[in-house]
């Protein structure tokens, strides 16, 4: 995974409340194998009607070149389904902007370079008003934590591990392995105070 600091691209408004795991990527379409994506299953129940023709009107269809997504509280909520990160990736979102996200989820879009960025609910509640029916042009400068979109300079708030990770495109092994001289000192300090607790042979290594 390459890392990132800075994004520009399109902007769209997602008005729903909890869109879950299952919404983003229902289990139907799980058998497909990655390396296929699953971008074009992405919302697909919300994109697509009952004779599974596109809906003129939906967001992503609408502006099918979109990379950021505003949507409202509690994206990505239910399930761990990692997929769900994918089916975002795959389609070329890179960002989602929303007041809250479901925990799981968040955590696994940064381990796929896909930023979730929280902001203030009644910020939320703005952008929408401003984006509804229509695209913006949006930068996000992950670096400084700022997103600027339409006529809008927004704050996000970011974990600054997970910063770190989306900079470097780093996963969680790289984010230890980071700190193995941080940890190479505390190993040496413990094995002079506390030898017994290493077995034979291996107190210095």
């Amino acid at each position: 995974m390459s890392g990132w600091t800075r994004h520009t691209g399109k902007a769209v408004a997602l008005d729903l409340e909890s869109v879950d795991t299952d919404q983003l990527l229902t289990a139907r379409f799980m058998t497909t194998p990655r390396a296929e994506g699953y971008g074009r299953y992405l919302l697909y129940d919300l994109r697509y009607n009952s004779a599974e023709q596109p809906v003129p009107d939906f967001p992503l269809n609408r502006v099918p070149d979109a990379s950021v997504l505003v949507a409202r509280r509690n994206f990505g909520g239910g399930s761990s389904r990692e997929a769900a990160v994918y089916a975002l990736v795959d389609f070329g979102i890179r960002t989602v902007i929303a007041p809250s996200f479901g925990d799981i989820f968040a955590s696994n879009a940064v381990n796929n370079g896909l930023l979730p960025a929280r902001v203030d609910e009644a910020e939320i509640d703005a952008l929408i008003d401003e984006l509804r029916g229509d695209a913006a042009h949006v930068t996000v400068e992950l670096e400084h934590g700022e997103i600027e979109i339409g006529s809008r300079k927004l704050a996000f708030t970011l974990d600054t591990a997970w910063r770190q990770k989306l900079i470097n495109g780093w996963d969680d092994i790289d984010l230890t392995g980071h700190h193995h001289p941080a940890i190479a000192r505390y190993r040496a300090r413990r094995a002079k105070a506390q030898p017994w607790a290493f077995p034979a042979g291996k107190a210095a290594g």
